[in-house]
């Protein structure tokens, strides 16, 4: 499959790595692939710039948004949550239109510190704002409750039954994201419903995020037992 993976921090490398990894072709998006590759200093997180992990996977294409979103056939949105709605719009509603648009993004408020707060409240959410925003294409929202390695690679928990949740109103869009999540080894999928339970899974986050700290790591996922 041609997947456009759009953001090239660690998340999007993540999930682009991955990706190709198991075969699929696949494009990173940005807003200025020059400036992207022209950067040497570490991001805000310390992660190295992107120029190092492209050296490493020369069979992802770096391109623009639209560039890359209109020679997808699947997108992923694995943008910083501020800027997915900018980012979106970059790649162009025909570039996204009739597409599963996969949205891993979470709606964090950075600005006063440690930890953030949700800049969408537990009456709607990033994925609803994106669906009503690019109607015609397909978002998933799925991911967003765990780091970007457990992402890709949830069986480095002992216990890799781990679970991962998908909303979206798309039945056959859902159905192609959980293969893809079954394609990186998730096993316990939970199909919460339609885009309006993002909501849920993205109020998750002040909870991550304090249990981040409590903890001392971010390799550690929820698991509903039933």
């Amino acid at each position: 499959m041609r997947i456009a993976v759009l953001g090239t921090g660690m998340v999007g490398q993540a999930l682009a790595g991955r990706l190709a990894e198991l075969g699929h072709e696949v494009t990173t998006g940005t807003r200025d692939p020059a400036d992207t590759l022209a950067r040497t200093e570490p991001d805000a997180m310390g992660n190295p710039p992107y120029r190092e992990w492209a050296d490493a996977h020369p069979q992802v294409r770096l391109a623009t948004f639209a560039e890359a979103a209109a020679g997808a056939d699947l997108v992923v949105n694995a943008t910083s949550g501020q800027v997915s709605m900018a980012a979106l719009t970059a790649a162009g509603r025909d570039n996204l239109a009739g597409k599963v648009l996969v949205d891993v993004a979470n709606p964090l408020d950075s600005s006063a510190g440690f930890p953030p707060t949700l800049f969408v409240k537990d009456t709607y959410s990033l994925g609803e704002q994106i669906q009503v925003a690019f109607p015609e294409a397909k978002v998933v929202k799925t991911l967003n409750t765990m780091t970007a390695s457990l992402m890709v690679h949830p069986t480095q928990l002992s216990d890799g039954e781990h679970t991962v949740f998908v909303s979206g109103n798309d039945v056959d869009a859902k159905q192609t994201t959980i293969a893809l999540l079954e394609s990186f080894g998730h096993t316990d999928v939970i199909d919460l419903g339609d885009i309006s339970t993002a909501r849920g899974a993205e109020t998750l986050l002040p909870i991550w995020l304090r249990l981040m700290t409590a903890v001392n790591t971010p390799i550690f996922n929820f698991k509903i037992v039933r």
